[in-house]
């Protein structure tokens, strides 16, 4: 895991700090292959230079991301937008956080990708990788 991811976890209260840790901890475990880096200033996880999974603190609490969630089919996991398909939870608590559900959230992540790196490229078109 990238240094700096733990540098921004440290920098939060201690619950959220909580949080923060076994996620990272957790993600960096079900995606050893994946880079992980602080991006637009928060912890995310790249395979092969696709963004798959963050967090972030925000207002209702931290927000797990995975970028190509909303294709996941969890109920668990909150579609937002149209124009992208990322699906996100939050958690206030650290007990809030179920480890089983996390683990195939990441299984899927792996195996349901679209192509967020060349978003740019396309002018703002998704193409599903797998």
């Amino acid at each position: 895991m990238d240094p700096d991811i733990r540098i921004y976890n440290s920098q939060l209260n201690q619950e959220d700090q909580a949080i923060c840790d076994m996620l990272a901890e957790e993600i960096s475990q079900h995606l050893p292959d994946a880079v992980s880096k602080i991006w637009h200033a928060h912890p995310v996880w790249f395979i092969e230079k696709n963004p798959i999974v963050g967090y972030s603190r925000q207002k209702a609490g931290i927000r797990l991301m995975f970028w190509s969630g909303s294709d996941f089919e969890e109920e668990k996991l909150k579609f937002i937008g149209a124009k992208f398909k990322d699906a996100s939870i939050y958690y206030n608590s650290i007990s809030h956080i179920d480890k089983i559900d996390l683990k195939r959230w990441l299984e899927k992540s792996i195996k349901i990708q679209w192509d967020y790196k060349n978003i740019i490229k396309r002018k703002g078109i998704l193409i599903r990788l797998k």
